[in-house]
């Protein structure tokens, strides 16, 4: 409305020629693709280290998952600010682990950086009131789902033997938020079929440590989550180990 005098009756009503301007109804949607979704959340968000793609997914995949759960009061909805404010801070959990192991890498996100940052999330979800306590438990699910669906549309086919090879004998890989790249590729040893991971999450054969230990670490969530792998948390650090 322009807000002239004029333009209103004297009861405060807008005249019948502006209100017309006003009789439109726009309606709008969250965005269908997922590819557009991961786009929009590299776009928007300020990252301050280096987040994978695979893990962008994830995050945009979780938002889905929040829009469409029964769990979730979708009158008051998810919008892109939260997997937004997600992969701000995913990156800030990766800036961190970088600065506190003193590392001397690119600080890059992993999958350990994904939980970290749930907590922090919760406040921007409207939970219906049947679901009072079990909101992280439903949080937790959904990232579940979400990386595990990641994890087969990204690595479908790929022989992941030389993963699982390494716990046949016993053998565990301790990650977590504070365990430096360099300390889980050790602990991982040489991999076959490692390129060919890093070859689908869009790395090449010259991916720094950081990014090798991103799509290792992305791998082995992604078989114990298709039950191939055991996983245990002990004190915010994740134990893998044969299944």
């Amino acid at each position: 409305a322009t807000a002239n005098p004029e333009d209103y009756t004297n009861r405060g009503r807008i005249i019948t020629p502006l209100k017309d301007r006003f009789g439109a109804e726009l309606r709008t949607h969250y965005l269908t693709d997922l590819a557009d979704e991961v786009t929009l959340i590299r776009q928007e968000a300020t990252l301050v280290a280096e987040v994978g793609d695979h893990l962008l997914e994830v995050l945009a995949r979780l938002v889905r998952n929040l829009r469409e759960s029964s769990s979730v009061d979708q009158r008051s909805g998810v919008s892109a600010r939260f997997a937004i404010a997600a992969a701000e801070g995913v990156a800030a959990s990766a800036l961190r682990r970088e600065a506190r192991t003193n590392d001397h890498e690119t600080a890059v996100a992993r999958t350990c950086d994904l939980v970290v940052v749930l907590p922090t999330l919760l406040g921007k979800i409207e939970f219906e009131m049947g679901e009072e306590g079990r909101e992280r438990a439903v949080l937790d699910h959904l990232l579940r789902l979400a990386v595990a669906a990641t994890f087969r549309d990204r690595l479908a086919g790929i022989d992941l033997s030389g993963f699982t090879n390494v716990f046949s004998q016993g053998g565990v890989v301790e990650t977590g938020d504070l365990v430096a790249a360099s300390d889980l590729l050790t602990q991982l040893g040489a991999v076959p079929g490692l390129y060919k991971v890093l070859s689908r999450l869009g790395y090449d054969d010259a991916a720094a440590r950081g990014q090798v230990a991103a799509a290792a670490e992305f791998t082995l969530e992604g078989l114990y989550l298709t039950r191939r792998l055991e996983k245990e948390t002990v004190g915010g650090r994740t134990i893998y180990g044969a299944a």
